[in-house]
Formats: structure tokens, C-alpha cells, sequence
């Protein structure tokens, strides 16, 4: 039986230059699953996908970034998809940065995928954890105090973290079950190997 995400409220942090599939497939999984989801941005509108180097669809944007971190209590989660312009700009922005943390610090389930992982560096929330990234960003994992390992998934606490689109069934299904584990309880402690 498929896990119930009725009720929930997702935010997806993205920008322009965000990698297509690491925003359209957890977004599809977390609505097929019940939940809604907001794909929040700095800027309103539509923001610029991206099919590895090429151009993909535009998705339109459900809040800016402003409202969201106003109500961002409402949110069950967070999942931050890859492409290497959208976490490289939203890590420059306290805003983003900001929104980030604020899920950690209330224990609330994070999924980073591909790049999405450097907001987790920005943000400070990457030390003694176990995560995982697209291969490029293990040494800004490992100086920012993670245990950086090359696994199609990592789940540590509150955190699930994969590498690359072709993780995107694993990541999704790890990512759904453990909000679905956090309903009334909150998982926000770091491994301490």
C-alpha cells in the first residue's frame, strides 16, 4: 500500500536553471502521493528549466519566496532539486539560505538532490551528516563537515539526499516515506559517526 501524503504541504525551492527532472518527478510523486505542492521561488511567474545543458520547460512558480517564508509553517517539507545555476544563485540569496535552515531548525524532512546540496553547505546544515551529491560537490560537502559517500541514496535523519536524475525513484520513494514517518514527530538529529 502506497504511503498517504494527504494533508501536507511540500515547498520546492528552485530557480531558473534548475534541472527539469529533479523538480517535475518529486513534485509528481509527492502529488500522486496526496500532498500539495508549492514550488517557491525569489521571483515570480515562470522559472527556466533545464534538460542537463539544454533548455527544458518553464514551470510556473506557486509562491514567492517572501510569502513562503512568512507561512512557512505550513509546510510538512522541503525538497531542493539540482541543476548547477539553480542552487549556485539561491545559495547567494539570505533568503533562500534562510528558508533552508528554518526546516532544520524545526526538524521538518529535507530532500536535496544533484547540486540542490549546496544550500545544505550555505546554510550550515551539512556538518555530521552522511549525504550524498553529484560527484563535483563532495569536497564543498566534506569541508563544510559531511560524510560525503557515493550512494544512489542517503537518508540521515531528516535528510535524504541522492546524485543525479537516474536516482529519482529511489530518492523520491526514500523522501516520501520518511515524511510520511514525521507526521507527528520530528526526526532532525545528524548521525554522529
Amino acid at each position: 500500500m502506497a504511503q498517504s501524503l494527504t494533508g501536507k504541504r511540500i515547498a520546492i525551492l528552485a530557480t531558473d536553471g534548475f534541472e527539469e527532472s529533479e523538480l517535475t518527478v518529486p513534485r509528481g510523486a509527492l502529488t500522486d502521493a496526496g500532498a500539495e505542492v508549492v514550488v517557491v521561488s525569489p521571483k515570480p511567474g515562470q522559472i527556466q528549466g533545464m534538460r542537463h545543458r539544454d533548455r527544458g520547460n518553464q514551470v510556473s512558480v506557486s509562491a514567492v519566496l517572501e510569502e513562503a517564508e512568512a507561512s512557512e509553517d505550513s509546510f510538512a517539507a522541503l525538497v531542493l532539486p539540482g541543476g548547477v545555476a539553480n542552487p549556485d544563485e539561491l545559495r547567494t540569496d539570505p533568503g533562500a539560505v534562510s528558508f533552508v535552515k528554518s526546516f532544520f531548525d524545526h526538524g521538518k524532512p529535507v530532500g536535496a538532490i544533484c547540486h540542490g546540496p549546496w544550500l545544505l553547505v550555505e546554510a550550515d546544515v551539512a556538518r555530521g551528516r552522511h549525504v550524498t551529491s553529484w560527484p563535483s560537490l563532495q569536497t564543498d560537502l566534506r569541508n563544510a563537515g559531511a560524510n560525503w559517500v557515493d550512494e544512489e541514496v542517503v537518508v540521515d535523519g531528516n535528510l535524504v539526499t541522492s546524485r543525479k536524475p537516474d536516482d529519482l525513484p529511489a530518492f523520491c520513494d526514500r523522501l516520501i516515506s520518511l515524511i510520511a514517518e514525521a507526521s507527528d514527530e520530528r526526526v532532525a538529529a545528524p548521525s554522529q559517526n
